[in-house]
């Protein structure tokens, strides 16, 4: 039997309230309650259930309850893709989750990594500036608070942003080499966000020699382990090697992927990608009208590109030197171009 969405959500809100109930606002029976509630709210997607009860929690929880409550409320205010976007209220949030917690212990593996990644949004935003809220650019600030979640929080997504910064850099050899560098640490550490922007560089031939084969063999493995919320830029990469790689190359690209499938780490799955994992992937196709093969891996093996939650927020571990291995994966950065 089928249940509406907005069936579950009556379901959930009704579950959520006190009983007694003022009209037309909801009343929860405690704080802690609310944000419980509006955590499973928010993994379920039901941002409209998820709003109240976090924004409850951040008002009257404790002070653990209204730190996690801001990160999560300020997810779903930067959300581009839902109903209740307002990247104003998401700056303020992620700004109070830095500055109430922002000398939390780096290897407090409950909070470390949503001030890393409270960190890396106010970055985005100072790049590009806010004007609704009156925010001016400042890319240098950006860039501090990009190294502050890199090398105190060691987080790899902070890194990768780095990385592409260093690579824009106007072509300062040093500064690329680091680039190229820190994308093949992340790369073999199973970032998929990297292993797609190095297998594009691999396929034009940017900074590292041409490479076709280890460029499709990569991007099938950034494609494999995507999350949601990435899955768009990393298709387009993919669908583009993808289309123009020859059927030798695609096959030996296969047997590469095998291999490195046992090395490359892959991400823990997340309750909300192991849902989203489930919906259909859009078909793609070359310009010949050959329909893009995007793998049976790639439509359920979705990794965990949101934050679980905090009892489980996951400790960072440091990163490891790339050394050469069988699999023919070695450090690109003593072959990168200048």
């Amino acid at each position: 039997m089928r249940i509406s969405k907005a069936l579950v959500a009556g379901l959930l809100l009704a579950a959520l309230v006190h009983p007694a109930q003022a009209a037309g606002e909801a009343r929860f029976a405690s704080p802690g309650a609310a944000f419980e509630q509006g955590l499973g709210a928010f993994k379920s997607g039901a941002y409209e259930i998820a709003i109240p009860a976090l924004t409850e929690a951040t008002e009257k929880g404790t002070e653990k309850d209204r730190f996690f409550a801001r990160f999560y409320l300020a997810r779903i205010y930067s959300d581009n893709n839902g109903a209740r976007t307002d990247h104003g209220r998401a700056y303020y949030l992620f700004e109070q989750v830095v500055t109430t917690a922002g000398d939390v212990d780096p290897d407090d593996g409950r909070r470390a990594p949503f001030v890393a990644k409270s960190l890396i949004a106010l970055a985005a935003y100072l790049r590009s500036g806010l004007p609704q809220i009156g925010l001016v650019a400042d890319v240098e600030r950006a860039n501090d608070y990009l190294q502050d979640a890199a090398s105190v929080y060691n987080d790899k997504d902070a890194q990768f942003e780095l990385a592409k910064v260093q690579l824009s850099s106007g072509g300062n050899p040093e500064d690329i080499k680091l680039g190229v560098h820190y994308l093949s640490v992340l790369t073999r550490e199973g970032h998929p966000g990297a292993q797609a922007y190095l297998a594009d560089l691999y396929w034009r031939g940017r900074f590292v020699a041409q490479d076709s084969h280890r460029a499709l063999a990569l991007v099938k493995m950034a494609l494999e382990n995507a999350p949601v919320q990435e899955r768009v830029w990393i298709e387009d990469i993919y669908q583009n090697i993808y289309c123009g790689a020859s059927q030798g190359v695609r096959k030996q690209a296969a047997g590469t992927v095998a291999t490195w499938r046992k090395i490359f780490p892959r991400p823990a799955v997340s309750p909300e990608e192991l849902a989203a994992a489930r919906l259909p992937v859009m078909e793609r196709f070359c310009k010949g009208g050959e329909m893009v093969d995007l793998g049976s891996e790639a439509s359920k093996s979705q990794n965990a590109g949101v934050l679980s939650a905090p009892a489980s927020a996951p400790a960072l571990a440091p990163a490891a030197p790339v050394q050469s291995n069988a699999s023919g994966f070695g450090l690109v950065g003593a072959g990168v171009k200048k």
